[in-house]
């Protein structure tokens, strides 16, 4: 019975992950002319089945599949998914309600760029009210 408990109290946190994604810094500097912002780009590996919990940036994303299909979704937007030379934006407003392998299979993996403040953090975890959200599996928590 603990065990049960125990793992619906993570599944309706959202932050059940069937395995951690791989990410990999490339680059960060600092923009000239548009001061206090910088640019940071990293690469995502998605191992198989692999999902992110809800989470926000405070920056302009850009999104570029390299590899494999990966489901994203932010607030109020649909779920899409996307394959190699595909691409994906949210904005600094936006929440990230889903993100994940689209695959069980194959690993996934994109290349992210970023235009954010210096210094600030790329990625915040963000909280949906659980009133919002449903659980669609065991891994995977969805909110609207």
């Amino acid at each position: 019975m603990i065990k049960r408990t125990l793992m619906f109290s993570i599944l309706l946190t959202g932050t059940l992950v069937a395995q951690e994604a791989k990410v990999t810094p490339l680059l960060s500097e600092d923009l000239t002319g548009i001061p206090g912002k910088e640019g940071l780009m990293i690469t995502v590996d998605y191992a198989p089945g692999a999902t992110d919990a809800i989470h926000r940036h405070n920056a302009h994303v850009f999104v570029y599949v390299l590899e494999g299909s990966v489901v994203m979704q932010v607030r109020g937007g649909k779920e899409v998914t996307l394959v190699p030379g595909q691409t994906f934006y949210e904005s600094p407003q936006d929440v990230h309600v889903v993100g994940r392998n689209a695959s069980k299979t194959e690993r996934a993996k994109f290349l992210v760029f970023f235009v954010k403040d210096k210094d600030a953090p790329p990625l915040i975890p963000a909280k949906e009210p659980l009133h919002k959200c449903r659980i669609r599996s065991q891994l995977e928590l969805s909110c609207k």
